[in-house]
């Protein structure tokens, strides 16, 4: 399972249908083009935003923190919540409610024995 299966099969499903490894490459690509490359990039990304705790329970092999809208924002920045939303076609709330939703599973998922991939 890719990095962003979970939520692309969630976004494809909002849209109405469509290939969930489309999306998926969507999203990554998204995610590039503002220099977020993969787990580790999301990792540092959060860190930098003060939410280490957050990320790092994602990781790791306890319970996952939950994380709110607001603070997706925070941590990706508006451009590249402005480009995943223009990208799906849903405004930019509902980008940051549905990364909030699914990103701490997804990225547990990516992480098996909480250990970033390289």
């Amino acid at each position: 399972m890719g990095l962003f299966d979970g939520i692309s099969s969630l976004v494809s499903g909002a849209m109405g249908g469509g290939d969930s490894n489309a999306v998926a490459d969507q999203v990554m690509g998204v995610l590039q083009q503002h220099g977020i490359d993969g787990v580790s990039g999301l990792v540092s990304q959060f860190q930098s935003a003060g939410l280490g705790e957050h990320v790092a329970s994602w990781v790791g092999t306890g319970e996952n923190l939950p994380i709110d809208a607001a603070s997706i924002q925070t941590a990706l920045g508006t451009p590249v919540i402005a480009s995943l939303a223009a990208k799906f076609g849903v405004d930019p709330a509902t980008a940051s409610q549905l990364l909030a939703q699914h990103l701490p599973g997804v990225v547990n998922a990516a992480t098996p024995g909480g250990q970033v991939p390289s």
